[in-house]
């Protein structure tokens, strides 16, 4: 099939930055965020010493999934991901609200590693926590991420280089450090009861938390040079090298930590354990770094459904502009830093988490059920097809809607009541056309 650009892409002014180190880096950053950081106590409430096979559990229950979104990353070179691929598969609508519900569930992710981030650093600055010290932090952390993203993709990509590299560091030294003074103690003997059945369901629906994000790195395809090798590369890579890395994390937590379980600091402990004070204070460095590439990471990608949205005319013109100068969708940035900061002044959204994970699982859900209305259309040489038919994108489906049984029913009412206001911002906008 000829890459010739749809009349959709030929409107985006956006440069073509991203290679597959870029790809790559927006995949791990969306996949490791804070949540690794508290994850492995929980992980072994549930299921002791088998908690390590858990992990690999949800690395297996993604795979579909992301082999789903590398198959349709590998179709298009315009900026959208989720948006494009329900938008052509089953209209505008679905498409809108797809578009909608991930710029909700990554804005409000966005808001709450933002508080994170203040209070790690009220770990070394206690002023940074409390009262007017804690609004301008929040307020120099969202305005200072949308300078970053105002000035370029480039400088984005630059800037996550930085702390990835850095949080990489502290992670797999910790690993290191555990297995070199620890030894064969960090391999678990498994010679506990197997926990029952719904503990094992518990701990996967917990961990399956530190495998969502990675749908962040097909929105910017329009900035990608070679997004139809580029996609699938650089998420299967991703999710390969994370799980691998959370794994390793989890047994030397445990060896390092025999009461795991009751640890509400993890990896703070474990360090701390292995390296004393000293590691404490490296870790925290680690957990600092790891939010704030983060958060690089979700607004660098939320940002461009906005402006893809715009030039769907599912939202005003004023999102889909773009700077004269650094080549960026600067309104879009400007809008998601202002909103971050005023949901982050309002204080904690923990309770909000389930509902960001409902919505990402509609848009697995939708994105798995394009591939085979898309496959017919876009099949040709140089992309990335499946085998098995619709074996793969069923095995998808069929993994998400068991993670919605799974959710609270307060999750369900609060993603139909953000649907319902989507719905209404579509219609006013198709009536405004």
């Amino acid at each position: 099939m000829s890459q010739i650009p749809s009349s959709e892409e030929t409107q985006e002014k956006l440069p073509r930055n991203l290679g597959l180190w870029g790809v790559w880096m927006l995949v791990v950053n969306g996949l490791i965020g804070a949540g690794i950081f508290g994850l492995p106590s929980g992980a072994a409430a549930f299921a002791g010493e088998y908690s390590v096979w858990i992990y690999a559990f949800c690395a297996l229950l993604m795979l579909p999934i992301i082999l789903c979104f590398a198959e349709l990353g590998s179709y298009f070179r315009g900026t959208g991901g989720p948006i494009k691929y329900g938008t052509l598969a089953f209209g505008k609508f679905v498409g809108f609200q797809g578009g909608w519900l991930y710029y909700l569930a990554r804005l409000i992710s966005f808001a709450a590693n933002t508080v994170l981030l203040t209070d790690s650093i009220a770990y070394f600055f206690p002023i940074a926590g409390e009262g007017s010290g804690r609004l301008i932090s929040l307020a120099v952390t969202c305005l200072g991420l949308s300078l970053i993203n105002v000035l370029g993709s480039l400088e984005s990509i630059r800037t996550m280089t930085l702390f990835t590299v850095i949080k990489f560091a502290v992670l797999i030294g910790l690993i290191f450090g555990g297995f070199t003074m620890l030894g064969a103690d960090v391999i678990p003997r498994f010679n506990s009861p197997l926990p029952a059945g719904s503990d094992l369901g518990k701990a996967a629906l917990l961990l399956i938390y530190a495998f969502v994000g990675f749908e962040g790195a097909v929105v910017p395809a329009g900035e990608a040079k070679r997004p139809e090798r580029d996609m699938p590369l650089g998420l299967l890579l991703g999710l390969g090298i994370v799980a691998i890395l959370y794994m390793l994390i989890q047994l030397v937590s445990q060896a390092a930590i025999p009461d795991l379980a009751s640890s509400t600091t993890p990896l703070l402990d474990a360090s701390s354990a292995l390296f004393g004070e000293i590691g404490a204070v490296i870790l925290m460095i680690g957990v600092a770094t790891s939010v704030i590439a983060n958060l690089i990471s979700s607004m660098f990608s939320a940002t461009r459904v906005t402006y893809a949205l715009s030039l769907e005319n599912s939202l005003p013109a004023w999102f889909g502009q773009v700077h004269s100068k650094y080549l960026t969708p600067s309104n879009s940035v400007i809008f998601f830093g202002i909103s971050a900061f005023a949901l982050a002044a309002m204080g904690s959204f923990t309770f909000l988490a389930a509902l960001t994970v409902l919505a990402r699982l509609f848009l697995f859900g939708m994105s798995c059920a394009a591939v085979p209305v898309l496959r017919p259309r876009f099949k040709g040489p140089g992309r990335f097809i499946l085998k098995g038919g619709k074996l793969i994108p069923v095995l998808g489906i069929l993994a998400c809607i068991w993670l919605m049984f799974q959710v609270s029913w307060t999750s369900v009412w609060m993603t139909a009541m953000f649907v319902a206001i989507g719905t209404g911002l579509y219609w006013v906008g198709r009536k405004e056309k």
